[in-house]
């Protein structure tokens, strides 16, 4: 199973889309507020339907669910590629919202059970560093078709298209998965019983503080991250436009090449952080310990990147956002066990469902504030353009240190270091 696992990370990534997505919305002819705007859309979208959505995955089948979710992905490439209006793209992006809404928590709370199956719920960070890394290769080498087709092409749009083969085969992927995965559903479900189960989930998060503080480190660590990665592609091109070489290939080829040569690199390292998740659990003993050190490195790199910006380097810009790439990378997987270690097995998908709903929240209300700050920026007279985009690194540290002041080290709910046997 590690290996259908891990084929569902790497098909889920071919997400050619990814390294160009601000680019291609800009081409469109979209501001960055209505690019946030359309973010935040996505967001609430998923936001209203994230914590149903995981109710249905524990009582209905998680592995329906999944094929659902990657359906619906399948029609919002197809309309992200053709769309012209601003209209259209709202419609693609609430189907990329369902496909969101029903793929987050599900397939993690199904590795769960699945290891708990197998007795090895010990291993579990090692193991969504696994499946993780795994995705972030798929990122990786999506970078480089992605890069291949633009520097030949010249368009954005039919990166859109090529996304729906390997979504295809995800679902065939998902037709091998042991039955006994869809979790215990009922053929007597009713609303009233999803509704229970959503209640009673709801109130274990709520009155469990530990969790409490879990959920607010996620909307402070990858909520933020979320909403800032992809201002990393207009950083990119500008840099590309200011590179003194290849002058002859036009500002599109050479933001190609400098676009897909970066992600590349950052996919490679996010895989690599992923590996090696677990490890930093095992140096500092403990996932509590381990992610305290995450804070504090979050916190150091977007300080780096707000005098990178404040500087106008390019490169130190560049470095600053591939780091913290590799940091969240770090991170996930340590905060997946955590949770998972605090939640019901039986509830899992939904309490994973109402960590990511409010991540999804805060990013719906970050999202167009931050594209409105930096629209905003865009136009005052800075000596150096980089200024811009300073909203995003001022945001990181606020985060950082609202965490590492207001938040202590939670106490361990199990052991969470991996036995000798578990490398």
């Amino acid at each position: 199973m590690l290996f259908r696992f891990s084929l569902y990370g790497f098909l889920k990534n071919q997400q050619y889309y990814e390294p160009f997505l601000i680019l291609a919305f800009l081409e469109k002819g979209l501001s960055f507020f209505l690019i946030g705007l359309l973010i935040a859309f996505r967001e609430v979208l998923v936001n209203v339907m994230e914590v149903p959505s995981g109710a249905v995955a524990d009582l209905y089948g998680r592995r329906r669910c999944m094929v659902l979710s990657m359906s619906a992905y399948v029609v919002s490439f197809g309309l992200f590629g053709y769309s012209t209006r601003l209209w259209q793209l709202f419609v693609a992006m609430a189907l990329f919202a369902v496909g969101e809404a029903f793929r987050t928590g599900t397939h993690k709370a199904m590795i769960l059970d699945w290891l708990g199956r197998q007795g090895q719920l010990d291993e579990k960070t090692r193991f969504y560093g696994t499946t993780r890394a795994w995705a972030k290769v798929g990122s990786a080498v999506s970078v480089l078709i992605a890069a291949g087709v633009v520097f030949f092409t010249g368009r954005y749009s039919i990166i859109f298209y090529m996304t729906i083969v390997p979504y295809v085969f995800g679902i065939l992927n998902f037709l091998g998965y042991p039955k006994y995965l869809d979790g215990d559903r009922s053929t007597d479900v009713t609303l009233g019983r999803l509704a229970r189960h959503l209640w009673q989930t709801l109130r274990q998060a709520g009155r469990d503080r530990h969790l409490r503080q879990l959920m607010g480190e996620t909307v402070c660590f990858d909520g933020v991250y979320a909403a800032i990665k992809d201002y990393l592609q207009p950083v990119l091109k500008q840099a590309a436009v200011a590179l003194p070489i290849l002058v002859a290939l036009g500002n599109e080829k050479r933001a190609a090449l400098l676009v897909g040569g970066v992600y590349f690199m950052l996919h490679l390292l996010s895989s690599a952080a992923s590996l090696q998740s677990h490890r930093l659990v095992r140096r500092f003993g403990t996932e509590e310990r381990g992610a305290r050190s995450l804070w504090c490195a979050d916190l150091l790199l977007f300080a780096f990147l707000c005098v990178g910006m404040c500087l106008g380097w390019h490169p130190l810009v560049i470095v600053g956002f591939m780091a913290l790439a590799t940091v969240q990378n770090l991170w996930r997987p340590i905060q997946i066990g955590r949770v998972g270690g605090r939640s019901d097995p039986a509830s899992s998908a939904t309490v994973l469902s109402i960590e990511s709903q409010l991540k999804s929240g805060f990013v719906a209300v970050a999202a167009p504030v931050l594209g409105f700050l930096v629209d905003r920026m865009g136009q005052l007279s800075w000596t150096d353009a980089d200024l811009r985009f300073l909203p995003v690194g001022v945001l990181g540290v606020a985060a950082a240190l609202i965490v590492l002041i207001a938040t202590r080290p939670l106490p361990e709910s199990e052991r969470t270091v991996p036995t000798n046997g578990s490398e």
